[in-house]
């Protein structure tokens, strides 16, 4: 018998994504591709976002 669900799933489709920096595992950071970090540009740092999270403080009294 086949589970229902597998009448309709379909398999991920992957977007083509280009990263405007790359791994130095020698200086261990992202780099962009002059060799800066990547942090020290605005672009990648607005489309990559980050988020912090507070749920360590919240669980753990003793953070």
């Amino acid at each position: 018998m086949r589970p229902f669900a597998l009448s309709y799933a379909r398999p991920a489709v992957k977007s083509p994504t280009s990263t405007p920096y790359s791994y130095d595992a020698t200086r261990q950071l992202n780099v962009l591709p002059d060799g800066r970090p990547a942090t020290c540009s605005r672009a990648v740092l607005l489309a990559t976002g980050t988020t912090a999270s507070t749920a360590g403080s919240k669980t753990h009294f003793d953070d």
